[in-house]
């Protein structure tokens, strides 16, 4: 869910793409997904026990929480399971961080587009949703106008991922790059990468051959319009794209196409100035990466090709 710009050779995203089948591996599917709770990460730690609490603000270590925006609709970063309760990559992380910081995380469902809106108001502490760390989003600059829209974010970076482009399976209709998909129409979530990458593409197609953009407020959304055949393919993250092909009518409506494209890293977002939240959380991060507890958590998803060796900041580009 993203803005991104291309930071991995070719090779890296041959790397990525050859993890197809380890985002859809069993480890995937809903059994075993998580102990959250519906408002949010179960278990945070107690502050008395935790290592790191001290470098957390004062008034988060009294609250005890952690307010995180979030699309909670996203699987398999984030998603609710059949009981309601709030699973995935970024709520597992997130829990393990909590330990280290002594404090719950409690995610909060909000449309992915709104989420750096929700930072500013104060709605969130943070936000965390398969969100790209790029520069426009770090700078508040709009990447349709070019023009400031706001004081912008840091990004504590936890993760790599690449954007897909999947269609109804046995019908791809000789798509295997975005420029195929001139003269079709592709359906994506609003303010994502991929919706970014559609409108440059659109921009590129020669007359005769619109591209024609369909966005929800949702990928979920998305994929229910290409599986209808309302639109000739849908793209997403790859984690995403994989986590559909793999689940959706038991691997019998989607397969992806072609290659992942602009590999970057995803980003916890803490709004600019409050610094001491954004390097407790990247203490806590490289915590859990150094104790193993991270390399588990990607494991579980099947989504290792991502994983990270240190939690950085604003890497975008």
């Amino acid at each position: 869910m993203s803005a991104h710009t291309t930071r991995r050779t070719s090779a890296v995203r041959s790397r990525l793409a050859v993890t197809g089948a380890i985002a859809v591996a069993g480890a995937l599917l809903l059994s075993g997904c998580g102990d959250q709770t519906k408002g949010g990460n179960a278990g945070g730690a107690d502050t008395k026990s935790a290592p790191l609490a001290d470098k957390l603000p004062k008034e988060l270590r009294d609250k005890g929480v952690i307010t995180v925006g979030s699309d909670i609709a996203y699987a398999p970063v984030e998603f609710k399971d059949k009981n309601g309760n709030t699973v995935g990559i970024d709520p597992d992380l997130a829990d393990a961080m909590g330990k280290q910081l002594g404090v719950k995380f409690e995610f909060q469902n909000g449309t992915f587009d709104t989420l750096v809106t929700g930072l500013r108001s104060k709605r969130y502490d943070i936000a965390m949703s398969a969100m790209t760390d790029t520069k426009d989003r770090e700078n508040g600059v709009d990447p349709d106008t070019g023009k400031k829209v706001g004081e912008g974010v840091d990004f504590v970076d936890y993760f790599d991922a690449g954007v897909s482009v999947y269609t109804p399976k046995g019908k791809t209709q000789g798509i295997k790059t975005w420029a195929d998909l001139c003269g079709k129409t592709v359906s994506v979530q609003r303010g994502t990468t991929s919706h970014d990458l559609a409108k440059a593409q659109a921009t590129k197609c020669p007359a005769g051959k619109k591209l024609s953009i369909e966005s929800f407020d949702d990928d979920q959304q998305a994929q229910t319009r290409v599986r209808a055949g309302g639109a000739n393919a849908g793209s997403s993250d790859f984690p995403v794209a994989a986590y559909a092909v793999k689940t959706s009518g038991g691997g019998k409506d989607f397969e992806i196409v072609g290659d992942q494209v602009l590999a970057a890293p995803y980003g916890i977002a803490v709004a600019k100035g409050n610094t001491q939240l954004r390097d407790a959380l990247q203490a806590a991060l490289n915590a859990i990466i150094k104790s193993g507890e991270y390399d588990k958590i990607v494991a579980k998803w099947g989504v290792q090709a991502g994983a990270v060796k240190t939690a950085g900041l604003n890497g975008g580009k």
